[in-house]
């Protein structure tokens, strides 16, 4: 019995253990990271997600070579992305990067982005009827 209960205790240890990496990037190969960045956004406060993914993808844009970039996020929970995105978006300001130049701060430039985004989700949520679309129209007038 006590064998059971000590069995019980370690596997309820093992499970938390495993839960925390939730939290954080899998930069076991480029395939995991995308899959845990992708599950990490969903779980993120709205307001945040547009951050993070510019953040990750200013990351992986500076650093081009895989293994380097995977071993730059592995582990990283999504502060420590954002972190890392505000010094690239800096260090490439500072240096004439063509394109950051338009912005006059980190936040600016995602405020940007959010409304794009915000933009493109109201285009996507009121499609335009396609009079094409009528010739196969199931709906019968009775």
């Amino acid at each position: 019995m006590k064998k059971l209960s000590l069995l019980l205790i370690a596997l309820c240890c093992t499970t938390l253990v495993a839960c925390n990496k939730g939290q954080v990037v899998n930069g076991h190969n480029m395939k995991t990271a995308y899959r845990s960045v992708k599950g990490l956004k969903q779980r993120m406060p709205s307001e945040s997600r547009i951050e993070f993914e510019v953040a990750f993808w200013t990351v992986r844009d500076a650093n081009k070579d895989e293994s380097k970039f995977l071993d730059l996020v592995d582990g990283k929970k999504p502060e420590e992305i954002i972190a890392m995105g505000k010094e690239v978006y800096q260090e490439r300001k500072n240096a004439g990067y063509k394109g950051y130049g338009q912005y006059s701060s980190w936040g600016e430039m995602i405020t940007k982005f959010g409304r794009e985004r915000m933009d493109q989700e109201n285009r996507k949520s009121s499609p335009k009827a396609d009079p094409r679309d009528k010739a196969n129209d199931i709906l019968y007038k009775l």
